[in-house]
C-alpha cells in the first residue's frame, strides 16, 4: 500500500481510529486528550496516531510542552473525490437499469403503461 488513499482508508479501518478523528473535527487535542476515554495506554494510543499521520490524516505540532494532534481536513477531498466518481457510475448504471425495466414493463403490457402514464398526467 503506497499510495495515499489506500493508507488513508486502511487507516480509517480501526474503530479507535474513526472515533480519533471524529473527536479531533470537533478541536485539536493532545494525546492524553485523546487516551482518556479509552482502556488503553498513551502508548497504543501513541501507535493509532502514528498510523493515522503516515495515512496524512493528522499532524502534530509543538505548542510550548503541548503537542497537540491537528485534524489534516484535506485528505477527506481526497477521499471524497473517489467515493463521488465510484456513487456516480453507480447512478447512472441505476438509471439504464430504471429505463430497461421500464421498457420491458411496457412490451409486456402496453395497455397498462399508456393508462399509468394517462393517470399521472392529471
Amino acid at each position: 500500500m503506497t499510495d495515499q488513499l489506500s493508507r488513508v482508508f486502511a487507516a480509517l479501518a480501526d474503530p479507535t481510529r474513526r472515533d480519533m478523528v471524529a473527536r479531533l473535527t470537533e478541536a485539536d487535542a493532545t494525546v492524553g486528550d485523546l487516551a482518556a476515554p479509552y482502556d488503553v495506554s498513551v502508548q497504543a494510543v501513541s501507535k493509532h496516531l502514528k498510523v493515522l499521520e503516515e495515512a496524512g490524516l493528522v499532524s502534530r505540532t509543538r505548542e510550548a510542552q503541548r503537542r497537540p494532534v491537528h485534524l489534516e481536513a484535506e485528505v477527506f477531498d481526497l477521499m471524497t473525490k473517489w467515493i463521488e466518481r465510484y456513487r456516480r457510475q453507480a447512478e447512472e448504471r441505476y438509471q439504464r437499469l430504471d429505463s430497461v425495466l421500464a421498457r420491458l414493463t411496457e412490451e409486456q403490457d402496453p395497455d397498462k403503461s399508456e393508462t399509468n402514464q394517462r393517470g399521472t398526467a392529471s
